[in-house]
């Protein structure tokens, strides 16, 4: 093979460090452990970085794509958190990070007729790795549906109410929880969870429900935070919140963050 020079490896005269530095938007197939059905294949848009010395020019962009092919045609979970340790020795590197983010689906039933339709999260891995440690956090999007407390007190008919969506971020400290199991806690923290199939008997009582239970975008993030802190298996969590104001030009959002 030709001798080809090697402009990456090349020093660089302006002494400045990369923090990050890698390939994004990176699409690749993905099979997800399934609380119900033991498995789920998806599709994962994908990050990879690591830091760079301040003595070299730049790193191996192909480098990151053929530690992500040499798994196969298809990841799992064990193999994400194992990617950032083989970047650190591919691109003697100190710090890596990687994130997958990918759809998730679950069969939902409506809450009255049981009419069954697919409903998508977005969930989020991410892992960061150095020499000495690495931290893997799963983070789910899930949507919900809140109804303002305030406007149910002052209304003489209905009370306003939004969708909303709830960025739930978690570390473990032993076996991981399902996701399935994370996207529960957070809808029955709200107002009502969303369906993809209502007919009117479910409209009636979703309607009601959320009518029956409202939270402020404060009240959700609370709700969660407390129940986190009755899940035993967490480490450490961050709870987000913005709701999609109905009656507002803005959103409303609140946070809370607990751990280390």
């Amino acid at each position: 093979m030709e001798n080809l020079t090697d402009i990456q490896n090349q020093p660089d005269s302006r002494n400045l460090a990369i923090d990050r530095v890698g390939v994004k938007n990176l699409r690749y197939p993905l099979r997800i452990r399934d609380k119900a059905n033991s498995e789920q294949g998806t599709v994962a848009t994908i990050s990879m970085a690591v830091d760079l010395p301040k003595q070299y020019k730049g790193t191996h962009m192909s480098r990151f794509v053929e530690v992500l092919n040499s798994h196969g045609p298809v990841l799992d979970v064990h193999t994400i958190s194992g990617i950032p340790a083989e970047l650190l020795d591919r691109l003697h590197a100190q710090q890596a990070h990687v994130e997958f983010r990918f759809p998730f689906f679950l069969k939902k039933p409506a809450p009255v007729t049981r009419r069954e339709g697919m409903l998508d999260y977005e969930v989020i891995f991410d892992v960061d790795a150095s020499r000495e440690r690495t931290d893997f956090t799963v983070s789910v999007l899930v949507p919900v549906t809140t109804l303002c407390p305030c406007s149910k007190a002052i209304s003489a008919r209905g009370a306003h109410n939004q969708r909303g969506i709830v960025t739930y971020a978690v570390k473990f400290s032993g076996e991981p929880i399902w996701i399935e199991d994370l996207i529960r806690l957070v809808e029955r923290c709200a107002s009502s969870e969303l369906y993809s199939v209502l007919k009117r008997p479910d409209e009636k009582h979703v309607t009601e429900q959320a009518y029956d239970n409202p939270v402020f975008v404060e009240d959700l993030v609370r709700n969660v935070a407390a129940a986190s802190n009755q899940q035993e298996g967490i480490a450490w969590y961050r709870v987000e919140a913005e709701n999609f104001e109905s009656i507002h030009n803005h959103n409303a959002y609140a946070v809370i963050e607990k751990g280390s």
